[in-house]
């Protein structure tokens, strides 16, 4: 493709350019922002991060091979250097221009829905994802699971991919006969131009509450933070969204989509009453019944009110849609969401599960949604990261404490801090919250793993939280394999439990 060709697409996405120097065109072999990637022919676009600014290595870049660069401001070249250089206001949505003109602009061609929000934007995108299959639709699915289309799955690095390797994805899922996409857009995403120039079909929105603010690259202030999200809803075509949320309102001013509200108050859209919580070996979920603009009953196997609220916006994105109920129901009874609320079934006497909580906030909603099923006990496995804030370590023993009957504190991530001060921050935490839980310290989680299974009391419910879809175990540094959920049924496999 030509630099020309590349180019245009500019000015179509609301970006100028000048042309600092250089008249030719050349034919580009690839758009790279990062120098260790460059091959001969690429167009490098200089990129003002949050560590480095890589307009310093223009020069570098140019002497490697580089045909073109994009910069944002004054760059230093080589002598007698008389390559293209392109400035723009913004070279991070450059970038995301560029790259979506130099995939074909796949997202085009795809229903994309993308869904934002403070938590469940995980369980909500999963559940979209299998309401959609159920209906016949190809769908991938890109998030803090990582990304997924067909058989094929890995990580990612962010939540939301640079715009480069974002729509290359596209590309690759629309090559292997995917029509839809589901994706979780981060506000960092929307900040971060990665989601420049795309429009979406589907917008949702799930709750809000502070998060991603005042470290490096994140949000100043919670205003800061809630505007962003509400981007999503300035560049899609219809907004679904929680209409309990005491945020939503101020999050879509100069919103400019169609807007369907769903949640329990009684003017939402799509309107849940009638919960009722279920149990059994393999199923820990709730029911509950859909009114207003369908009338429907649903179940999904996931615990809590918080479950309802991310399958009514998967419901509303269904029928918004035009997708058959049957299609609905079916895919939200089997949604599975790796390290979601995800049940190990390993036996009939109790419930074992896994989930990401690693703060208080996503600890006492847990447990005080898995209290409400009345186990005979609530037993709570976690420890907390190291070369963290030890507030998370004080918040997280306190509300454990208080709402479970009985704790195992263990490692979650080490890093580079000895497991046992990171256990005595939690102890500390616990004696603020409730000292008389009974709790036991098993430095290694495997065998605090072990222990949780071994003594088990019928009608137990035993959550094991903090690492959740998580595939490796942080020592000093050193990333070793750990699977917790295979590692809970090669366990249960060797003791003979069923």
């Amino acid at each position: 493709m030509k630099l020309s060709e590349l180019l245009a697409g500019l000015p179509a996405g609301g970006l100028e350019y000048t042309r600092l120097q250089g008249e030719a065109d050349p034919q580009i072999a690839d758009i790279v922002y990062d120098t260790r990637r460059l091959v001969p022919g690429a167009a490098f676009v200089c990129i003002e991060g949050t560590q480095r600014d890589s307009h310093d290595l223009a020069a570098e870049a140019l002497e490697a091979g580089a045909a073109a660069l994009l910069v944002q401001h004054e760059v230093s070249l080589p002598a007698g250097c008389a390559a293209p250089v392109i400035q723009v206001q913004s070279t991070r949505r450059a970038l995301a221009l560029l790259s979506a003109a130099w995939f074909g602009y796949p997202a085009r061609q795809m229903t994309l829905i993308g869904v934002t929000g403070t938590k469940g934007k995980t369980t909500t995108a999963h559940m979209i994802r299998a309401v959609l299959q159920a209906a016949g639709r190809r769908t991938g699915i890109i998030g803090t699971n990582g990304v997924a289309w067909g058989g094929l799955q890995q990580e990612l690095p962010n939540t939301t991919p640079e715009s480069y390797e974002l729509h290359r994805l596209f590309r690759r899922m629309l090559d292997a006969g995917c029509d839809s996409v589901v994706m979780e857009v981060s506000s960092q995403g929307i900040m971060m131009d990665r989601v420049a120039g795309i429009h979406f079909d589907i917008g949702v929105f799930t709750n809000l509450y502070p998060d991603h603010i005042g470290g490096p690259g994140e949000h100043k202030t919670f205003e800061e933070y809630r505007w962003w999200k509400g981007r999503l809803f300035t560049r899609c075509e219809v907004g679904i969204v929680n209409a309990d949320d005491a945020n939503t309102d101020a999050l879509l001013q100069g919103h400019t989509c169609r807007l369907v509200r769903y949640g329990m108050h009684p003017g939402a859209d799509y309107r849940a009453d009638r919960l009722a919580l279920r149990r059994s070996e393999h199923f820990l979920g709730i029911a509950f019944d859909v009114h207003g603009r369908e009338e429907l009953a649903a179940q999904v196997n996931m615990p809590g009110e918080f479950s309802v609220y991310n399958a009514l916006a998967a419901i509303a994105v269904g029928r918004e849609l035009g997708l058959p109920h049957a299609a609905i129901h079916d895919g939200l009874m089997n949604t599975v969401v790796k390290g979601r609320v995800e049940m190990v079934p390993i036996s009939r006497r109790f419930t074992i599960l896994i989930d990401f909580a690693h703060n208080e906030s996503g600890t006492e909603s847990l447990l005080s949604t898995l209290r409400a099923y009345k186990p005979h006990r609530l037993v709570c496995l976690f420890g907390c990261g190291g070369n963290r804030s030890k507030l998370r370590r004080y918040g997280m023993g306190e509300a454990a404490s208080r709402l479970a009957d009985f704790l195992i504190l263990t490692e979650d991530n080490n890093r580079f801090e000895a497991v046992e001060d990171i256990l005595s921050d939690i102890e500390q935490g616990i004696a603020k919250g409730n000292p008389a839980v009974p709790y036991v310290k098993i430095p290694d989680r495997l065998d605090a793993i072990h222990y949780a299974i071994d003594h088990a009391e019928e009608g137990d419910l035993i959550c094991v939280i903090g690492k959740g879809h998580e595939t490796y175990r942080d020592r000093a540094g050193v990333k070793t394999p750990f699977l917790e959920r295979e590692l809970i049924e090669a366990y249960a496999h060797e003791k003979g439990l069923s």
